[in-house]
C-alpha cells in the first residue's frame, strides 16, 4: 500500500485537515436510518427510519426523536403509511413532515399530506389540505413555509402559512424553480431554475420582493449551439382528458412543411416533461430536430403537475389509457397539418418504455419503435420486480386475483397484432423492470415475424448511468430510427 499523502499547509489553512473521531449512535437500533435533520439549536435530531433496508419498506418509514447528550430516542410519528420529515420550524419548537397515515394502497400516485408536529404538546395538525399537488423543496423560515409543485408543465414557488394551513403561489419571476435555500433570517433567498428556453441557473434574491440577481453562466456554454424550441400543446384523449405535452421543433422550423415525429415518452409513470432547449437522456432528441424532425414528449395520465384525479386516470387502465394520449397527441399534429404520418417513432424509458411496448403490440401506427427497460407482460413483471406493492396499488390486484386486468393491460397480450419493427434496450442487472420482460418481448416478436432486436448493457440496472454506455445507447436509438424513418444505414463511430 502507498503511504498516505500529506496534508498541504500555508498560513491560513489547511487543505485537508485532520478527520474528526467518529462515535456510533444507535448501534442497536433495529431499523435503518434514511435521513437525519439537526434541530436549529443542534439539542437533538429528527431521524427518519424504515424497519430493514429493502426498498419497499420505504412504505412503512417513521419520524423519532435523538437525544445525542442522553441517547435517548423517542419516536414521535408512527403511522402504518410513509411518514417522512421534511424542516424545522426556526425556533426548533415543531417541524412540518409528510405522511400516507393509513394509506398504503394508492400512495404511489395519490397527493402526499402534511402536517405540523408540535415538541411541546406531541400534537400534530394538518395542514395544506386544499393543495391538490405535491409538495417539494420544503424550506420553513419566519416569513412562512416556502416549496415548490408542479402546475402542468409550470414549477412555481409556494408559501404556506403554518398558522392557518394555507399555501399561496410566490410570484418569484421564474417558470421553473428546482432548488431553494434561504438565509437564516428567512429574508434571502437562493434559487435554481429556469423559464423553459434555456439551462437552470442559480438566482439570489429577496423574500420581499424577488428581485433575483443571476449568480452563474451555465448558458454561456449552448453559444453556437443549434437548440431546440419548446412549445407546450394541448388536446383531448379519446376518453375526454385533456393532455399536454411539449413539441419540440428546429430552429429554422418553416410551418408550410411535414416534419416527421418522434415521440419520447417520460417514466414514471408519475414523472414529467417540461421544456428544455437541450433534452436527451439516450435519445438524440437535438440531433433528431436539426436532422428535420418534430420530437413529442406527452405528459400522459398518470403524471405529476395535474393533480391527483389526473394521476389516477391509469389506474386498472396502464397501457390503454396511456396509447390513447399518445395516439390522439398524433392525430391532433396530423390535423394541425404539422407531421408526415408516414413516418412516426416512439420511444421511451421504463414506464416510457412500457408504454413504448404497448404501443408496438397494439398499434400499428408507428414506423419503428424503441423499448428502453420496459414492461412487457405484468405477470412476469410483478413476480421479479423489487417493488411489488406498485403493480397492486395500479392494478388494484394481484395476477391470482384478477388475471383479466393483467391480460388487458399487457403488451404480450396484443403480440399476434404486431407489425412494427422494435429495438429492445436493457440492462443486465435491472431489479425494478427485470429483464424477462426484454426477453418475453423479443422472443414474441420474433415469433409473429417483426423485426426485433435487443441489446443487453452489462453491468447496468434500471439506468444507463456511465457516460460511454450512454453514448452508445443514443447511437444504438439513432441507427434505428435513421434505418425506419429516414431510410438510412448508419454505422456506429470508430473510436
Amino acid at each position: 500500500m502507498s503511504e498516505p499523502v500529506p496534508c498541504m499547509q500555508d498560513t491560513t489553512y489547511t487543505t485537508c485537515p485532520e478527520a474528526p473521531e467518529l462515535k456510533a449512535h444507535l448501534e442497536d437500533a433495529e431499523f435503518t436510518v434514511t435521513g437525519v435533520s439537526w434541530s436549529p439549536d443542534g439539542s437533538k435530531l429528527a431521524i427518519n427510519h424504515q424497519p430493514d433496508p429493502i426498498i419497499t419498506s420505504f412504505l412503512r418509514s417513521d419520524i423519532s426523536l435523538y437525544d445525542p447528550e442522553s441517547g435517548e430516542r423517542t419516536p414521535v410519528v408512527t403511522n402504518t403509511a410513509i411518514d417522512v420529515f421534511s424542516d424545522w420550524s426556526p425556533e426548533g419548537d415543531a417541524f412540518i413532515y409528510s405522511s400516507s397515515v393509513d394509506n398504503d394502497s394508492t400512495n404511489f400516485f395519490t397527493n402526499s399530506r402534511y402536517f405540523i408536529y408540535d415538541l411541546e404538546s406531541g400534537n400534530t395538525r394538518e395542514v395544506a389540505t386544499n393543495f391538490d399537488e405535491n409538495l417539494g423543496n420544503i424550506t420553513w423560515s419566519d416569513q412562512g413555509i416556502y416549496a415548490t409543485a408542479y402546475r402542468k408543465t409550470t414549477r412555481p414557488m409556494f408559501l404556506l402559512d403554518p398558522e392557518n394551513g394555507e399555501v399561496t403561489q410566490v410570484d418569484q419571476g421564474k417558470r421553473l424553480v428546482f432548488d431553494i435555500s434561504l438565509s437564516k433570517d428567512g429574508k434571502r433567498v437562493a434559487i435554481r431554475g429556469r423559464d423553459g428556453d434555456e439551462l437552470n441557473e442559480v438566482y439570489l434574491g429577496s423574500t420581499g420582493n424577488f428581485e433575483l440577481k443571476q449568480l452563474t453562466d451555465y448558458n454561456s456554454q449552448l453559444e453556437g449551439w443549434a437548440t431546440v424550441q419548446s412549445e407546450v400543446v394541448s388536446w383531448e384523449s379519446k376518453d375526454g382528458a385533456v393532455i399536454e405535452g411539449v413539441l419540440h421543433k428546429p430552429q429554422d422550423y418553416d410551418p408550410s412543411k411535414k416534419y416527421p415525429l418522434l415521440v419520447a415518452i417520460h417514466g414514471g409513470p408519475t414523472g414529467i416533461s417540461l421544456p428544455d432547449p437541450t433534452p436527451a437522456y439516450v435519445y438524440p432528441i437535438v440531433q433528431w430536430v436539426n436532422k428535420g424532425a418534430l420530437v413529442l414528449r406527452p405528459n400522459y395520465r398518470g403524471s405529476a403537475g395535474y393533480g391527483e384525479e389526473f394521476r389516477s386516470l391509469n389506474v386498472r387502465n396502464l397501457g390503454v389509457g396511456d396509447a390513447w394520449d399518445v395516439l390522439s397527441g398524433v392525430d391532433h399534429l396530423a390535423e394541425e397539418g404539422l407531421i408526415d404520418t408516414a413516418r412516426l417513432g416512439s420511444m421511451g424509458w421504463s414506464q416510457g418504455g412500457y408504454i413504448s411496448a404497448f404501443l408496438t403490440t397494439y398499434s400499428n401506427r408507428f414506423k419503428a419503435v424503441s423499448v428502453g427497460a420496459g414492461i412487457s407482460n405484468w405477470v412476469t413483471y410483478y413476480v421479479n420486480t423489487d417493488i411489488h406493492p406498485f403493480t397492486r396499488q395500479y392494478l388494484k390486484a394481484t395476477p391470482w386475483e384478477d388475471m383479466e386486468i393483467y391480460e388487458k393491460t399487457s403488451p404480450m397480450s396484443y403480440i399476434n397484432n404486431a407489425t412494427t419493427p422494435t429495438l429492445i434496450q436493457h440492462g443486465e442487472n435491472d431489479r425494478r423492470v427485470p429483464i424477462p420482460n426484454a426477453y418475453e418481448l423479443l422472443q414474441g416478436l420474433q415469433d409473429v415475424g417483426v423485426d426485433a432486436k435487443m441489446i443487453v448493457y452489462e453491468g447496468f440496472g434500471h439506468g444507463i448511468s456511465k457516460p460511454k454506455e450512454r453514448l452508445a445507447a443514443m447511437w444504438h436509438n439513432w441507427q434505428w430510427f435513421g434505418k425506419y424513418i429516414w431510410g438510412e444505414d448508419i454505422a456506429l463511430p470508430v473510436e
